[in-house]
């Protein structure tokens, strides 16, 4: 695609308070490995103008796809907790290996929490 694809990355703050929120990126080479990838979302979302403090510091380290362009969507409230050897991107791996395409959805947490939450999938409100 000419001039690069638009992906979506919803930044994962909180599993358990479902506390997301997305932000879209135009432009995406998807020839970039995933590493390079959240190495700049990192770097634009701490100082994207209207995205609040909590969501911008925080350590993020993990992309999984949530959502392909004409594909099914999850009915879980962040993002499915299936298919982690499929749909976690490996960091030495270019998004368009991966499975990234225009109009991917991709979710960005830390692997951590990930974890505990899956060990526990409760949603608090």
């Amino acid at each position: 695609m000419a001039g690069g694809a638009v992906v979506t990355v919803r930044l994962v703050r909180s599993f358990e308070h479902s506390n997301f929120k997305p932000v879209v990126f135009r432009a995406v080479d998807l020839d970039q490995t995933v590493q390079e990838f959240i190495q700049h979302v990192k770097h634009d979302i701490a100082t994207r103008a209207g995205l609040p403090p909590p969501f911008r510091k925080y350590a993020y380290d993990t992309m999984k796809i949530i959502h392909q362009a004409h594909g099914a969507k999850t009915n879980d409230l962040v993002m499915s907790l299936n298919d982690d050897d499929k749909l976690i991107l490996q960091d030495s791996q270019t998004l368009r290996a991966a499975g990234v395409a225009n109009e991917t959805e991709l979710a960005l947490f830390r692997k951590e929490d990930y974890g505990l939450f899956k060990a526990n999938p409760q949603t608090v409100w």
